[in-house]
């Protein structure tokens, strides 16, 4: 298994094999990652359109709106960055998050913040797979692809250890000027534009179709080769299926119960944001060395594991006081940041040769975020009629549920461990041989399968 977790080693050894190009693309990558998602208005949003005159009815249904939004502009963002090419995509989803949060300062409004979270859902569709696309064609490029899991992982870790050191500082600084939050996720947004603008024109292909001519129907063909290849490619399709367990667990406990949580068990507001910071570092910390987790398992199985101790935190939620509480929350938040990264790989990795990658990658963050839509439904019944345990220990039984008859889909046969794309793994196999690579492990044969 060393080779399908990669070079695992810490510090320089870890960057002994990386290419001049291969550690630029890393690093322009942490900073691109970072300063993008580094939206300082996030404590405060709400309380801010309060104070702007806005009802409870129009923010949330605000939000119900950028969730679908989120949802319709996936494929044909994902379409563009295999026809346009990642490295622009990102470029356009930095300048689109610029110009977004910048409109709550022009128009502190219903229309203003519409627009706002409309803008912000493009922008971040538009760069949701092409990221990740980008960061591994680049690695692969550069005959480095061994070194993404610890990239993707640490640029994850990067962001949240952010977060928790300029999130309190918003208070301070919105006493000094008021729309202070939006500007200076703005001026983040533009900082993540310098990066993508300086990132480097990958060797090849940029990424799946970015290169073939272009046309009326060049869209819905490539639409049309995305689902082709996830309808024939049982190992792809399952893996995406897999990882809706993590997403789902994680947005619904971090977002949407993190605070009915708290308070149910007698923790005053006043502590939530304390916790929050917790959580955060636990997680930002497990998402920078998912090499920890080892080689006993392989990285499919610990997806399984990690989903497994995601539902059985929640389900225990339900049994312990207020510190038990605090501690499974921050046991929940570092399962979902070793789980990540290593999801991610899996998916990137089942994606054939030549593949849409960027679509194939917006095709699971719709079906992520639809099952996530429909638990987000059902929690709020659950909340409504005071069943919050029942909610918990439901949660965890229907993940355990989806992971068996995926283990036993495994063991039967019917799908099969696909270590790389079809056509690529024997070429690539066979290049590894000619170019005599004994000291580095097999890439190609290594590749699991990967998640957005």
């Amino acid at each position: 298994m060393r080779a399908a977790w990669g070079n695992a080693a810490p510090g320089k050894a870890a960057a002994a094999g990386l290419t001049g190009t291969a550690r630029r693309i890393i690093r322009l990558n942490y900073g691109f990652q970072l300063l993008f998602n580094l939206l300082w208005w996030m404590p405060v949003f709400y309380a801010y359109q309060k104070e702007a005159g806005l009802s409870d009815g129009q923010i949330f249904g605000i939000q119900s709106i950028y969730y679908v939004a989120f949802c319709l502009f996936e494929i044909p963002t994902g379409l563009i960055a295999d026809r346009i090419g990642t490295r622009n995509c990102l470029r356009a989803g930095a300048v689109v998050m610029t110009a977004a949060n910048l409109a709550p300062v022009f128009s502190a409004s219903y229309t203003g913040f519409l627009v706002h979270f409309l803008a912000i859902a493009a922008g971040r569709s538009l760069t949701s797979g092409a990221a990740s696309a980008y960061l591994y064609d680049g690695l692969r490029a550069e005959k480095c692809d061994e070194h993404y899991l610890r990239a993707e992982g640490t640029a994850r870790a990067l962001g949240l250890v952010a977060k928790v050191v300029c999130w309190p500082l918003v208070g301070p600084l919105m006493a000094v000027a008021h729309p202070t939050p939006y500007v200076l996720s703005a001026a983040s947004a533009a900082g993540s534009l310098a990066c993508a603008v300086a990132l480097p024109r990958l060797a090849g292909a940029t990424g799946g179709t970015g290169q073939r001519e272009g046309g009326r129907g060049a869209f819905l063909r490539d639409a049309g080769t995305a689902l082709r290849i996830v309808a024939s490619s049982r190992w792809l399709a399952l893996v995406m299926v897999q990882g809706v367990a993590i997403f789902t667990l994680s947005r619904i406990c971090q977002v949407n119960l993190f605070q009915p949580i708290l308070l149910d068990h007698g923790i005053a507001e006043a502590s939530h944001g304390g916790v929050m910071a917790a959580m955060t570092v636990a997680e930002a910390v497990a998402s920078a060395r998912p090499q920890w987790l080892g080689r006993r398992l392989p990285p499919v199985a610990w997806v399984s594991v990690l989903s497994l101790a995601l539902a059985g935190s929640l389900a225990a939620m339900t049994l312990g006081g207020p510190w038990a509480v605090v501690a499974l929350l921050c046991l929940f938040a570092a399962a979902t940041g070793f789980a990540y990264p290593v999801q991610r790989k899996l998916v990137n990795d089942a994606v054939p040769a030549h593949a849409p990658r960027a679509t194939l990658l917006s095709v699971e963050s719709i079906v992520d975020r639809a099952v996530c839509a429909l638990a987000a439904i059902a929690a709020g019944a659950y909340l409504a009629a005071g069943r919050l345990d029942a909610l918990l220990w439901h949660s965890a039984l229907a993940t355990a549920v989806l992971l068996g008859v995926f283990q036993l889909l495994l063991r039967s046969g019917l799908v099969k461990r696909e270590s790389a794309g079809p056509r690529e793994a024997p070429r690539a196999q066979q290049a590894e041989t000619r170019a005599g690579a004994g000291a580095r492990p097999d890439t190609a044969r290594s590749r699991p399968r990967k998640r957005l």
